[in-house]
């Protein structure tokens, strides 16, 4: 008997710690986004998320914070500033999607007599060789529908933003290697 006190004693010291999360009119936990979300809101949005979500990804990754009442009258405080950041960093990446269109790359890849590839060029091989123009992207930026298994022209979406997506042109040529000498 002695040994069910003390779990009866833990679980209402955990259900406090959950009662303490603002609740929203659907049930969820109510949080401010410190930073904008795919699929979720923007920065500075107050949304109603299942518990789970916010425990476990929102608030360790730092994207959300509780939505009291001092976070949301500090977020419309600082409302026009934030929006003058966004408005500098779209701006900024537009100009970042606007170099990346007109930018062409080219990929060396082993190819047969038929044009096809004995491997395939795929998002990284794409990330690798702008890097070396001095662009950082990642590999989730890069939209391929399938990796690029044969020589020729293509157009990659590249999508720098949720709001913001630009066309690389990505040349594969055949490895200078495979090409026979001239006689």
């Amino acid at each position: 008997m002695p040994q069910s006190q003390p779990r009866a004693k833990r679980k209402k010291q955990r259900s406090s710690a959950f009662k303490r999360l603002p609740k929203g009119p659907n049930g969820g936990i109510e949080l401010l986004l410190i930073q904008n979300v795919d699929n979720l809101g923007k920065q500075g949005e107050v949304v109603e998320v299942r518990p789970g979500y916010a425990n476990n990804y929102l608030l360790p990754q730092g994207l959300a914070t509780f939505a009291t009442e001092h976070h949301k009258r500090m977020v419309e405080k600082h409302r026009a500033q934030l929006l003058k950041i966004e408005k500098a960093r779209l701006a900024h990446l537009q100009g970042l999607a606007d170099a990346l269109g007109k930018q062409s790359i080219t990929i060396e890849a082993r190819a047969n007599e038929e044009g096809h590839l004995y491997g395939s060029v795929g998002a990284s091989d794409i990330v690798a060789e702008l890097k070396k123009n001095d662009f950082q992207l990642t590999p989730n930026q890069i939209r391929l529908e399938g990796p690029l298994k044969e020589l020729g022209l293509y157009t990659v979406r590249v999508r720098v933003h949720h709001e913001i997506e630009a066309d690389l042109k990505v040349w594969v040529v055949p490895d200078s290697s495979d090409i026979p000498p001239a006689s």
